[in-house]
Formats: structure tokens, C-alpha cells, sequence
């Protein structure tokens, strides 16, 4: 009867053991296909981009401005914009994020109410739609401090009271925020406190430890925040469409008060404005393919720089 019961309960347990199996391998195979299925969809929009721009790709494509009612010509204007506008949003956001990021870390304490009004308003700004930040640009950056700017300094006269290349990065900044904040913080919080405490310790202030240990050992986070930041910065469209981006310039942007023409405007112009859709599709392409490849240089360059100052730090 003993030998009965063992071995019924042998089978059952096998079963058991078979049953989680199977579900494990289920579980696997379900992973691999959806990661088989994003890489074969981004591998098809790439060929899609790369076959129908072929055509149009150029090194005169590049290096040239539009022509012939923007038929016919390059994009150099709209790529020197979109580089300036990265820029000029890396500069104004990556110090104010991680700036943010290391009061909330490092200083602000676990009950402070300042500290959950800050991380509820980053929260909230991530979810906002990007349209949203141009209207807010606009009025904000626009009509009151340009506005205002030129009242005070410029006797009036419009200068820095319409759109430019510095209210479009400004406004790019808010919209990037919110990632470089959420990605510097993690990174940050990964250092262990045990460091944070045998510098303090060992006699270091406050400040002092976080600048010879807790930066150096975050700094791959804060620039992986960087790169996220300088992709989205550079494909997004609706933020900069009341705050910058022009239809069609015939020079280059001289100061940060100007107009600027962008990658992704160009491309949604071409194909929403255009007067011959169907003529100008090699030219949405190329354009396309472009901006995938200044977004990737871009990272590369984030890339390379993060790698460096890692091995310093080393």
C-alpha cells in the first residue's frame, strides 16, 4: 500500500515538474518571438527608409539648400537647425536634471513634501503631450519673456517676442526633462550608501563625497539620460512647431533669436504642404533617412564620451 502511495506521489510531482517545464519553455519561446518580431518590424521600416532614399541620398543632398519650391535640392539648412537645436537643449537640460536629480538623491530626505511635489510634477510632465510644451513655449518663452525682453532691452522692437532657435531648444528641454531627471536618479541611487559613508567618514564633506564618489560612479547614468534625451530632442516635431521651426529659410541661422529649419518639420511639410507629394517622396525619404543617422551619430558620440570618462573614473 506504502509503494502505491510513493508511487503516486512520485507521478504527481513529476507531473507537476513536467507541467512548470513546459510552461518555462512556453514562457522563453514567447520572449524570443516578440524580440524576433521587433527586430524584423524596425528591420523592415529601415529597408522601407533605406530602398526608397537610396535614390535621393547624397553627399549634394546634404550639403546643399532646397530648391525649385522645395522640389528639388538638399536639406542643409534643416540639418545645421536640428544640430543647433540638440545642442542647445543638451546644454540647457542635462545640468538642470542632474541637478534635480542630486537634491532628490542626496539631499532631499524620504518624508520631505517638496521632494514627492517635485517627483509627482517629473511624473506628470513625462505623460504630457508633446503639443502641449509648444503651446506652453509659445506663450511662455514667446509672449511673456521675449515679449517682455524686448520691452525692457530692445526699446520694444520684436526681436526675442517671436519664434527663434533658443525658445524651440528651451521648450525641446521641458518636453527631455523629465527622462534625464528619471534615468540621473536611478543611476545615483545604485551607488551604495556604504561609499557615500566611509567618505564621510573619512573626513570628506557632504559635497566632496558626492563629487569624488557618487558622480563618477553614476556617470554612465547620467549620460545614458543624455543620449535618450538628445534622440527624442532631435525627432520630435510638435514642440518646436510654434516655437522655432520655419517652412523655408534661404540662410543659415546667424544667432539664437533666428528661425531654423528642422529635420522632422521638413519632413512633415513635405509630405502634408507639399504641391507635389508624389515628386517630392525620394526627398521625405532621404530626409528620413538622415535624421535615423544624425540620431545615431549623436548616440555614438554620447556613447564614446560615456566610455571614456567610465575608464578615467576606473
Amino acid at each position: 500500500m506504502e509503494k502505491v502511495l510513493d508511487i503516486s506521489e512520485n507521478h504527481f510531482f513529476s507531473s507537476k515538474r513536467n507541467a512548470s517545464e513546459i510552461k518555462g519553455k512556453l514562457f522563453v519561446g514567447i520572449t524570443q518571438l516578440a524580440v524576433i518580431l521587433i527586430i524584423a518590424v524596425l528591420a523592415v521600416v529601415l529597408g522601407i527608409i533605406i530602398y526608397e532614399g537610396r535614390s535621393k541620398f547624397s553627399w549634394e543632398f546634404i550639403s546643399t539648400f532646397p530648391t525649385n519650391g522645395m522640389t528639388e535640392g538638399g536639406i542643409f539648412p534643416a540639418l545645421i537647425g536640428t544640430f543647433i537645436l540638440v545642442i542647445v537643449m543638451s546644454i540647457a537640460a542635462v545640468p538642470f536634471g542632474t541637478i534635480t536629480a542630486l537634491y532628490l538623491t542626496e539631499y532631499a530626505s524620504e518624508k520631505s513634501k517638496f521632494a514627492a511635489a517635485v517627483r509627482f510634477s517629473v511624473r506628470t510632465l513625462a505623460v504630457v503631450p508633446s503639443i502641449i510644451f509648444g503651446l506652453f513655449g509659445l506663450g511662455f518663452f514667446i509672449q511673456f519673456v521675449g515679449t517682455g525682453a524686448d520691452t525692457v532691452f530692445n526699446g520694444g522692437q520684436l526681436r526675442w517676442g517671436q519664434p527663434n532657435i533658443l525658445w524651440a531648444s528651451l521648450t525641446m528641454s521641458l518636453l527631455t526633462l523629465p527622462v534625464i531627471i528619471v534615468s540621473v536618479e536611478e543611476s545615483l541611487k545604485t551607488i551604495p550608501r556604504e561609499l557615500r559613508e566611509a567618505s564621510l567618514a573619512l573626513g570628506a564633506t557632504k559635497w566632496q563625497t558626492i563629487r569624488k564618489v557618487v558622480l563618477p560612479g553614476s556617470i554612465s547614468g547620467i549620460m545614458t539620460g543624455t543620449i535618450l534625451a538628445v534622440s527624442r530632442g532631435a525627432g520630435e516635431v510638435a514642440p518646436i512647431l510654434f516655437t522655432g521651426a520655419a517652412y523655408y529659410l534661404a540662410t543659415l541661422p546667424g544667432s539664437l533669436s533666428d528661425q531654423f529649419m528642422n529635420l522632422g518639420y521638413h519632413i512633415y511639410i513635405m509630405s502634408t504642404q507639399s504641391s507635389d507629394v508624389e515628386k517630392t517622396m525620394p526627398i521625405q525619404f532621404a530626409t528620413t533617412l538622415v535624421l535615423l543617422i544624425l540620431t545615431l551619430s549623436l548616440n555614438i558620440v554620447a556613447v564614446m564620451i560615456r566610455s571614456r570618462i567610465r575608464r578615467k573614473a576606473k
